[in-house]
């Protein structure tokens, strides 16, 4: 017999070549690159050991070699074992863990040992064996995968019978496989950061980085060597100091373990509430909590321990702590400050520093906040209010020599509305009096004067007449007064004179 040694996974090459396709030893011996009769004992070998094709999959390369080898494993030496691969794997995900390491520890315990070329050798197989790409383990604490399940979960309306599918946020811990699920209503920006605070309290801690797909709530501009945050995501990163590394765009590789994961959930927690009736969101992650449970604390078969287990192990100790308070979803948006120095947000307008008139300012909005930057600079913070309509105004943002609009000397406004008509320019001086600050009224005296382009003096003088009689002092009282006059016109005389409180009424 042929004393040649092959490696244990090209006997298995030759055991399939020969009953999955039936070739010839001669053409095993050329595809295999070994000796005809290397193949021939080999199959013999393999006969004697009642090893056909497919092998059973949970045979190992140790299982196999002793099936065929039987004589030769007896004599193997008990200070040369194989390296326990499962075990490294582990290891290799600590930080500051190389394979290097490990083999030197190794030769330590059995200074007749492998080599490390062989020593790595046998660790590569048993990779790629387990994770069908070679792939090296993921450091513990070193990052969080996060992404959308493809299923969605039904969310019932009790009153209306109407049906939502809500989405399935997921986040991993690649060197544990750990995992966080929790059903949302929407992939909007709120509920994807929300599902991120969420799921750092869930771990109980801060890994250096978080990956996430290109996800358009998130990453503003995909980008394989500079992806553009959204501004809310970055101050979120900020906030808990994570660096953000977006997969890149079509390598799903890029987030292998939060694929399997997403595939995992769907097949042992989504799956088995298919046929649940849910009214709510809440309801839905109070049924979704046990079984995510469960799933953590099941026995990973190619590990020999559960996610719960290896996540105490691994990842737990890794983590960085929270930080005191979570962070805060914030709303970031570019606008342009009005002639009145004023802001709007969600139909609320808020002050600025007077000559910020006419800049580009951000403003960053919370639940209770409204803080205004101005270049990266904060200007302005006001409550969050949701009054619409109405001003936030600072006396201080005002100008120190601001005096009140109708002055002695006059004012643009006042100029304007005389131009009209007497009855107009009290109008005006009406709603400029009813406002706490005159530079809250600058908007709606500009939309009235503005009206005034598009119908007769006439028409101006008569509405804001009735409107002033009424004290209705608004530019949308004036727009549909006038929409009213012009749909069903009438011949009026101009009121007199003697009709009009003027504006002397009012100071």
């Amino acid at each position: 017999m042929s004393q040649e040694r092959l490696p244990v996974r090209k006997i298995r090459e030759v055991i399939r070549l020969h009953h999955e396709l039936n070739l010839s030893n001669r053409a095993i011996s050329r595809a295999c690159q070994v000796s005809n009769s290397t193949v021939g004992e080999y199959l013999e070998r393999a006969e004697k050991a009642g090893l056909g094709w497919p092998l059973p999959e949970e045979m190992g390369e140790d299982e196999l070699y002793q099936r065929m080898f039987p004589e030769k494993s007896k004599a193997r030496s008990a200070d040369r074992p194989i390296p326990n691969c499962e075990e490294m794997q582990r290891e290799l995900c600590k930080r500051g863990v190389t394979l290097t390491l490990l083999w030197q520890e190794y030769r330590e315990k059995y200074p007749n040992g492998y080599g490390f070329t062989q020593f790595r050798e046998y660790y590569h197989l048993w990779n790629k064996t387990h994770t069908n790409t070679m792939r090296l383990p993921h450091k513990a604490g070193e990052e969080m995968e996060v992404d959308y399940a493809g299923m969605t979960v039904p969310i019932t309306n009790p009153e209306t019978g109407e049906m939502n599918r809500a989405q399935v946020f997921v986040a991993t811990l690649p060197a544990s496989n750990y995992t966080y699920v929790e059903v949302q209503p929407s992939q909007e920006l709120v509920h994807w950061l929300g599902g991120h605070v969420r799921a750092f309290s869930f771990f109980g801690g801060i890994p250096k980085m978080i990956r996430p797909d290109n996800l358009k709530s998130g990453v503003k501009t995909p980008n394989r060597y500079e992806p553009e945050l959204n501004p809310s995501y970055q101050e979120l990163a900020e906030h808990y100091q994570v660096a953000v590394l977006p997969a890149r765009v079509r390598h799903p590789r890029d987030k292998g373990h939060i694929e399997n994961s997403v595939q995992n959930v769907e097949r042992w927690i989504l799956a088995p509430l298919r046929k649940r009736t849910f009214f709510s969101i809440t309801e839905a992650n109070r049924a979704i909590a046990p079984l995510l449970q469960t799933f953590n604390q099941r026995e990973m078969a190619q590990m020999g321990k559960s996610r719960q287990q290896l996540f105490e192990e691994l990842d737990q100790p890794a983590l960085r702590p929270l930080p005191e308070r979570p962070y805060e979803f914030a709303v970031w948006k570019n606008v342009r400050v009005n002639i009145d120095y004023h802001v709007a947000f969600e139909g609320h307008y808020y002050s600025v520093p007077h000559p910020l008139v006419h800049q580009e300012v951000q403003i960053r909005a919370t639940e209770s906040l409204v803080t205004i930057f101005h270049h990266g600079q904060q200007v302005a913070i006001h409550p969050h209010s949701l009054a619409q309509g109405r001003f936030s105004t600072c006396p201080e943002h005002m100008p120190a020599n601001h005096q009140f609009i109708l002055n002695a000397n006059g004012d643009w406004f006042q100029r304007e509305a005389a131009k009209i008509g007497p009855h107009t320019a009290a109008y005006i001086t009406a709603v400029l009096k009813s406002r706490s600050y005159p530079q809250q009224a600058y908007r709606t005296c500009l939309g009235i004067l503005n009206l005034a382009r598009s119908h007769s003096q006439a028409q101006m003088e008569i509405v804001c007449t009735t409107l002033l009689e009424a004290h209705l002092l608004s530019y949308k009282e004036v727009k549909s007064e006038l929409e009213h006059l012009t749909a069903n016109p009438i011949d009026l005389p101009l009121p007199a004179h003697e009709n009009v409180r003027g504006s002397s009424y009012y100071d």
